[in-house]
């Protein structure tokens, strides 16, 4: 569930927008005058100072837009928030090394140090916000799997009164975890249906470009189901990833060896921070259920359709 934006952080990106404005336009106006108090000697080129002023003068803009709102326009503030980290690791470097005055550091500390917690805060907010992944009211179970039509326009829902469906949720095609599930299910889709149940599969790709790489799979004839705008994955309660678990130190080392394995990695295609998971439905329900803990996580599904493990 999605949270208000604190007003403080509208107030601050709308306070950092005037103040580089002002500072942009003083620097653009009068270039020496930095040069001038600090006793250092003028540049013979001010237009470089300017130019920079104009930089900042044009990020207080984008600081201004942003505070409309915060959560919308993160790149904005991302964007900043980098610019505000960087270049004190220049000025450091200069003040090291004598080629600028320690006066001179002032600049930092008002056009960059000082905003660095603030605007952390901010893309902390967004980031939160963006895992909540609200959006307008969601089917329940039963509906979306009713709703859900694959490649042959029959539901989901409508299969599984046939005979169980092993519904498997994937990534984006481009994920070696995506290709890895897809070996899995090649290598255990017989075992599969001989007990009786048969395999869809769920993706945020276009349906062709989607039937052509499961072809190479052997998979291309399964049930599937495109669901770009992620409705079925959320109403069956599979979010977005938090950072550690679609970047946690597992999730690389598992990746490693799944890409040495020969899964291999491709463009992304749908959202890349969407959980992928399994469910076994009967009869228009789940009747089991597989939550990925992380990107990583490798299913058994010959188990979650209740299928005794092979001697």
């Amino acid at each position: 569930m999605q949270t208000p934006t604190p007003v403080w952080m509208r107030r601050t990106l709308f306070a950092a927008g005037i103040y580089n404005i002002l500072w942009g336009a003083w620097a653009v106006l009068f270039p020496n005058a930095q040069f001038e108090w600090l006793g250092m000697p003028v540049p013979n080129y001010p237009q470089f100072w300017q130019c920079i002023g104009m930089i900042v003068g044009v990020y207080g803009l984008g600081y201004a837009i942003a505070g409309t709102d915060p959560v919308r326009h993160w790149p904005v503030v991302l964007v900043g928030f980098l610019g505000k980290i960087f270049g004190p690791l220049g000025m450091v470097q200069a003040l090291w090394t004598g080629a600028l005055p320690w006066g001179f550091a002032v600049n930092c500390v008002f056009n960059d140090l000082v905003w660095w917690i603030p605007f952390a805060l901010i893309l902390r907010h967004a980031w939160h916000q963006y895992l909540a992944d609200a959006g307008p009211p969601l089917p329940s179970e039963t509906e979306a799997l009713a709703r859900a039509q694959t490649q042959t326009g029959r539901s989901l829902s409508e299969l599984s009164f046939e005979k169980p469906v092993l519904l498997v949720f994937l990534r984006h095609a481009g994920c070696t975890f995506c290709r890895e599930a897809l070996s899995d299910l090649a290598r255990d889709r017989a075992r599969i249906e001989a007990a009786g149940s048969q395999i869809a599969l769920i993706h945020m790709g276009d349906p062709d470009a989607f039937a052509a790489f499961a072809a190479g799979y052997g998979l291309d004839a399964l049930p599937a189901v495109s669901d770009p705008d992620r409705v079925l994955y959320r109403a069956l309660g599979l979010r977005r990833g938090s950072l550690r678990q679609i970047f946690g130190w597992h999730v690389w080392v598992r990746g490693a060896q799944a890409f040495f394995s020969g899964h291999g990695i491709g463009a992304l295609q749908g959202d890349g921070t969407q959980m992928p998971g399994a469910f076994l439905i009967r009869n228009g329900k789940v009747a089991a259920r597989y939550l990925h803990r992380s990107a990583a996580d490798r299913p058994d599904y010959p188990e979650l359709c209740e299928i005794p493990s092979a001697p």
